[in-house]
């Protein structure tokens, strides 16, 4: 069901070599990235018109208009089963506390007498966010990107999901009841590289969608590629690609535990990754025989489960001590990273890589997907090596005010224009020269 690869006997090769041991999906967003330009370009020049066409091609429903009535937000959220809107306050809940203490405040440093720095956060003034609506529905992403953008101050937040056929043509009364809950009542019915598209260039007509400075959360490789397509003219998060969990684990880890954890993320999608790093052949062994009863026990297994834990971006890797099993996973840069060893808190602290790190048994990566208070929209394909997952800062614009008073300036005139004469910018220099009637204070 799981492939096994050994690493074991031969000391580990650096950087991008060991990368390339380790498994991962293929996820070509520069080949997507043709066959979403031309949706993008049309969007752009037919508007409203262009996404009720495209939602008739792609979801299969005619729609009338784009925008979600009030009205149908309203009901969504009347209707929603009160569990439901019980685990989703306090999802709310607990991401506004998390996310609320991520504000920086503005802070200046008096580099010299006279002569300041500030360094002042402005948000962003509005954003697109999107929420899938392909194999399952996910109001959780809802939270993920909405609460830190209000946190942040955002003061236009607008969001994109599929239309549904099943409802109507409106996007799945679980999204709409979310957005009720977070107060957003800008809510389009429009998925894929033509939501993107709406958000990057705006829309005109009864429907008109406002252009965003923004776009956030994740989606399918059309709405990685059209993010790819947009970046520049609007500020993304991640180009997401699917879902990955890994699990460091020794002899002290439960194997129950592990392999539910791994089939958790392998019934996101077929192409998921399921990854278990371990010294323990025992444990691997262990792992293998726990995920036959288990899958079989538990929903979406020939379309999305099966398929992940044997697909090649899936794997137990065998590693000759806990050290090794470190180097893997930071070469690995999971998405999910779960600790599941003896003193996991010590190991945890010593991961340079991962989008999110889960510490020891009790802290299970759905409980990050939903609960635990952290956001849940992070780097995947490797890029937790240099990204950061979603948060107040994504939101967010540093912006520095210098502040120099006529001595403070005198006193550094002589070092810019050193500085301007050696990068042959004399105009630079003469900027501040003319300042002082041409004559370079000190000298």
């Amino acid at each position: 069901m799981i492939s096994r690869i050994d690493l074991r006997g031969n000391a580990l090769p650096e950087g991008g070599a060991l990368r390339d041991l380790l498994p991962r999906a293929e996820f070509d967003v520069e080949a997507a990235l043709a066959k979403v330009r031309p949706i993008c370009e049309d969007v752009h020049h037919r508007g409203t018109a262009a996404l009720i066409e495209y939602a008739e091609k792609f979801d299969g429903v005619t729609l009338e208009r784009i925008r979600v009535p009030a009205e149908a937000l309203a009901e969504a959220l009347e209707q929603l089963d009160p569990q439901v809107r019980a685990a989703l306050e306090e999802s709310i809940r607990r991401a506004r506390t998390v996310h609320r203490a991520q504000r920086r405040s503005e802070h200046t440093v008096q580099v010299v007498p006279g002569g300041t720095v500030t360094e002042k956060w402005v948000p962003v003034e509005r954003v697109g966010l999107y929420a899938p609506g392909g194999r399952s529905v996910y109001p959780s992403s809802v939270v993920m990107n909405v609460v830190p953008a209000q946190e942040a101050g955002v003061g236009s937040i607008a969001l994109a999901s599929p239309p549904q056929k099943e409802f109507g043509g409106l996007p799945h009364p679980t999204i709409l009841a979310a957005c009720a809950l977070l107060g957003v009542d800008e809510v389009y019915a429009a998925g894929g590289a033509q939501a993107v598209a709406m958000f990057a260039y705006g829309t005109s007509g009864p429907d008109a969608c406002a252009p965003a400075n923004m776009v956030t959360g994740p989606g399918n490789i059309w709405v990685a590629a059209a993010k790819r397509y947009f970046a520049g003219r609007i500020g993304i998060d991640t180009e997401a690609g699917p879902t990955e969990i890994a699990v460091l684990a020794d002899e002290t880890a439960d194997p129950a535990h592990v392999a539910a954890d791994l089939i958790s993320q392998a019934e996101h999608d077929p192409m998921a990754a399921a990854v278990l790093v371990t010294d323990s052949v025992a444990l691997a062994e262990a792992v293998e025989r726990e995920l036959e009863p288990q899958v079989a026990a538990t929903k979406h297994v020939e379309d999305r489960i099966k398929p992940a834990l044997a697909g090649k971006q899936s794997a137990i890797v065998l590693v000759d001590s806990l050290e090794e099993g470190l180097k893997v996973v930071d070469a690995y840069g999971a998405e999910h990273l779960e600790i599941q060893t003896a003193d996991a808190a010590a190991v945890a602290g010593r991961v340079r890589n991962a989008g999110a790190i889960f510490v020891g048994p009790w802290a299970p990566v759905s409980l990050g997907d939903y609960c635990a208070g952290s956001n849940h929209v992070l780097p995947t394909g490797g890029c937790a090596c240099h990204s950061s997952g979603l948060s107040v800062q994504s939101f967010l614009k540093g912006i520095h005010i210098v502040d120099y008073s006529r001595d403070a300036l005198a006193e550094v005139t002589h070092h810019v224009v050193t500085l301007a004469e050696a990068e042959d910018l004399p105009a630079h220099g003469a900027a501040l020269k003319a300042r002082f009637g041409w004559k370079v204070p000190g000298q």
